[in-house]
């Protein structure tokens, strides 16, 4: 038994990772060397590159096109070749006779094309047999087409092994469409870097040879090789092999960039931030890697189901064919062909791959729309999420405050208002204080705090600013009370900045968060989809969530929420299990861990939350909420109708062999036709449509 060459300890118990439908017993419980017992000869391999996964070499078992069997037009050919052959013993068997030796015959137009097709499954069947494996779809399919030639059913069994060749070609077909949208991640990891040397010259150098701090050339045309902050150059950059986002960015000295996104149209130097290993492709490829391997729940029932389902129906064949000769209801070569046609049929090859496929083709289709789901078990989840929980900076709003309104007293011009304002806030850190300078500048208002004599922030409240005999106060209306200045009534939405002078008020500047332009459609979605309650938890003060609440007609707002505080307030919301929570922030991640699914704004969620959650949307677009959900119950509804669909048919087909309706032709359609009407059913989870 050849030996892979993955190291298998990196599994940590999950099986050998060589085989996408995961059928082999785990490591640590057969106890030797992964072989790679294939569960299919055209299994869909791993997205796991193949130099990680040590599938790529020749001794290790995968059996599959890429592998084993050379190229489509190989394997073309070779059941090519079988097919004339049989159905010209099919059409002339007799006429032939009369000319040609009966053995020659069965030679030319039974045994090669039989052994064409069918070379791999003997060997394989073989080999699972010699390891103590019994029960599978090699040795399944070998013994009943053997014993079919034993009772003189040639045809029978030559059909029987091209139809499989067949069908498993065609599977391999369908798997590998589904694919390419994950392994289009793949080729998104830049292999090459161009680094700027102290005398402004360039060498080529991988990317995970430079860290921080390290200088790098990209041209046009280029994929930029490491995360980074444009030093100098003016293009605009396509970041759809990321985000899915089909616009261009423009790029300027200062902006940020992402490794595996592309530059366009001008040359770029680049100072890079971070190593490759944390850069954004570094984690978008782990985390797909990740997925592959992580289960869902209906994945290992069916893995589970199939270790007794065929033994069981091995047993029932053994029964059919033995006790009714016994009983007298007929010759034992009449009951053993319908034990035959029993074996054909008992194989589950539709379920095992099948399934996976159907949730790999969602994870697929996800990760085109810039969305990246950590595993089938998130995709089973999301499929319940009756409660969604958003935090509000960065997630429903972009996190950047601007002056929506300035409000000045009686005979108080705008500008003087704006430009006290902007003065009193000059020296203040605090994001509502930036809003307010960016608003001055844009009026070209020109603050000099070269004047202020002291500057006093009250933590909750505002600044008190002294310049000479002159007191400036802004802040909230609680600043103005405790100076005794009655606040101004504002009543449009937003934080609301009071302004006054020396014990008069000037005015008040109404303050907002930008909302992301997505976010009605993403909650209006979310109501669509069948989500109940959508509530806003955040850490910011009420008066500034509130009315971002209000927009969106959001059906509770709980604010001034500590980290841990988060969690238990989504919990209140309902059982935790249908529960979906979507932050960006350090504080978000206990609540995203709590939650039913864990949704990560990847574009500038902190590393803790994106690492926590189970999805990552990698634009920051809310409105990919509903499309996730969409997915999901795609995917799912897919998965299920291939079970209901793969145990009725097959179900039906064993009845029918048992009474002797059906022969081995019918059982090739009961197992090769549900396998492939099975994945070609799967396949459609890759293609779904999120409108």
């Amino acid at each position: 038994m050849s030996n892979c060459s993955t190291d298998h300890s990196k599994h940590q118990g999950q099986g050998c990772g060589c085989c996408a439908t995961d059928k082999l017993t785990p490591l640590e419980e057969h106890g030797q060397a992964c072989a790679c017992v294939e569960a299919s000869p055209t299994a869909a391999p791993s997205v796991l590159n193949e130099e990680d996964s040590g599938c790529g070499s020749s001794s290790c078992g995968c059996h599959n096109h890429e592998h084993g069997l050379g190229d489509e037009k190989r394997e073309l050919m070779r059941m090519g070749i079988s097919a004339v052959l049989f159905a010209i013993g099919m059409v002339a068997d007799e006429r032939m006779a009369q000319h040609i030796p009966n053995w020659l015959v069965i030679t030319i137009f039974y045994a090669l094309p039989y052994i064409l097709c069918g070379y791999d499954v003997l060997r394989l069947g073989l080999r699972s047999i010699l390891n103590k494996d019994f029960f599978n779809e090699f040795t399944l399919m070998g013994g009943a087409t053997i014993a079919a030639i034993a009772l003189g059913q040639l045809p029978e069994a030559v059909g029987v092994m091209l139809f499989y060749c067949v069908g498993e070609f065609v599977q391999e077909r369908a798997a590998g469409r589904s694919r390419r949208s994950v392994k289009a991640l793949l080729a998104a990891r830049p292999s090459i870097a161009h680094q700027v040397t102290d005398d402004g010259s360039t060498r080529d150098v991988k990317p995970e040879d430079l860290g921080p701090g390290s200088l790098i050339l990209v041209r046009p045309g280029e994929k930029i090789p490491l995360d980074g902050t444009v030093l100098e150059g003016d293009s605009q950059v396509d970041t759809s092999p990321l985000t899915g986002e089909s616009v261009p960015q423009r790029l300027l000295p200062g902006g940020r960039v992402h490794a595996g996104t592309i530059n366009l149209n001008g040359s770029l130097r680049i100072e890079v931030t971070a190593a490759f290993a944390e850069s954004s492709i570094a984690r978008i490829l782990e985390m797909v890697e990740t997925a592959v391997a992580r289960k869902a729940p209906t994945e290992r029932f069916i893995t589970r189901m199939a270790r007794w389902y065929t033994p069981a129906v091995t047993g029932l064949a053994l029964l059919v064919a033995v006790i009714p000769p016994l009983l007298g209801l007929g010759d034992f070569s009449q009951w053993l062909y319908r034990a035959l046609v029993l074996l054909v049929i008992s194989c589950p090859c539709a379920l095992l791959i099948s399934i996976p496929l159907g949730y790999f083709g969602g994870i697929g289709a996800a990760s085109r729309r810039g969305i990246l789901i950590k595993g089938g078990a998130v995709l089973d989840s999301l499929r319940d999420i009756r409660v969604a929980a958003l935090d509000k900076t960065g997630t429903l709003t972009e996190g950047v405050f601007e002056v929506n309104a300035v409000l000045p007293a009686s005979g108080i011009a705008p500008n003087e208002l704006l430009a006290t304002a902007a003065l009193a806030e000059s020296r203040s850190n605090h994001p509502i204080a930036r809003s307010v300078i960016r608003a001055a500048l844009a009026a070209d208002i020109v603050t000099d705090d070269a004047a202020i004599t002291s500057m006093q922030e009250v933590p909750g409240k505002g600044v008190v600013v002294s310049i000479a005999d002159t007191t400036l106060l802004a802040g909230n209306a609680a600043l103005m009370e405790s100076h005794g200045i009655t606040p101004q009534v504002v009543t449009i939405p937003g934080s609301v900045v009071q302004v006054a002078q020396n014990g008069r008020l000037l005015g008040a500047i109404v303050v907002a968060d930008r909302l992301k332009p997505q976010s009605p459609e993403a909650i209006e979605g979310l109501r669509h989809m069948g989500v109940s309650t959508i509530a806003m938890l955040t850490g910011d003060r009420e008066e500034q969530a509130r009315p971002v609440a209000q927009r969106l007609k959001l059906d509770i707002l709980k604010a001034d929420l500590l980290p841990e505080d988060k969690a238990g307030a989504l919990e209140a919301l309902g059982p935790v299990k249908h529960t979906l929570f979507v932050g960006d922030g350090i504080n978000d991640a206990p609540v995203l861990a709590t939650a039913g699914v864990g949704v990560a704004m990847g574009g500038l969620g902190a590393e803790a939350a994106i690492e926590t959650a189970d999805v990552v949307i990698l634009d920051d677009n809310p409105a990919r909420l509903p499309e996730l959900l969409r997915i999901a119950r795609r995917t799912r509804t897919i998965v299920w109708q291939n079970i209901i669909m793969a145990l009725g048919i097959k179900g039906v087909f064993m009845g029918l062999g048992i009474v002797g309706l059906s022969g081995l032709w019918e059982a090739v359609f009961a197992d090769v036709g549900v396998a492939l009407m099975a994945v070609l059913n799967a396949a459609r989870a890759g293609k779904i449509d999120t409108k």
